[in-house]
């Protein structure tokens, strides 16, 4: 299950029928490259980022005045997923190829924060354009852990905003749209 934060009228016009997927982002600073963005089994954290948006934060493209979340029942298909040694391998491999076609100071950078990560964007597209290059099959999705916020407590290895992303590259993994249903809220000591 993969959740969408975007402005209502998108979510609605989706799940209405009015519209049939997503945009794909193409922002060069995106994560996992170029595709529709979800946050794995986090709808909460679909609804922060939304939430972010629709008081100017973030710096990603569309206007959220009305938070929503939007949930995609998701097969992955062939992933390139972060979390399996192969395919850091591969990203690996790639930042090789990329940097052999550049001076490293012309090499893009992760800003700040890790917060736009225009040197991953390019390393993810450069392994997908090799691939198509050399006839492999191409990659569906790309999903990819992210170590995010604050520490939740002093001396802990867990950040507030740690989640799971998914990068959907081929709409055809998207296999339905649905509401998700409101969770408690969290636990107050």
């Amino acid at each position: 299950m993969g959740f969408h934060g975007c402005d209502r009228s998108v979510g609605e016009g989706i799940l209405s029928g009015k519209t049939d997927h997503l945009n794909h982002s193409t922002n060069d600073y995106d994560w996992l490259g170029g595709g529709i963005y979800f946050w794995e089994s986090n709808p909460e954290r679909a609804f922060d980022f939304a939430s972010e948006r629709s008081q100017g934060g973030k710096s990603s493209r569309g206007a959220i005045k009305d938070p929503f979340v939007l949930g995609a029942v998701i097969d992955l298909g062939r992933c390139l997923n972060l979390v399996d040694s192969a395919a850091l391998q591969q990203v690996k491999d790639a930042y090789d190829i990329l940097l052999a076609s550049r001076d490293k100071d012309q090499l893009p950078t992760n800003g700040e924060a890790l917060m736009a990560r225009r040197l991953d964007c390019a390393v993810i597209e450069t392994l997908h354009e090799f691939r198509k290059e050399q006839g492999y099959e191409p990659f569906n999705s790309v999903r990819g852990v992210f170590w995010e916020g604050d520490d939740l407590y002093t001396g802990a290895g867990f950040k507030s905003k740690n989640h799971i992303q998914i990068c959907v590259r081929d709409q055809s993994c998207i296999k339905g749209y649905f509401r998700p249903i409101e969770h408690p809220p969290a636990l107050k000591s």
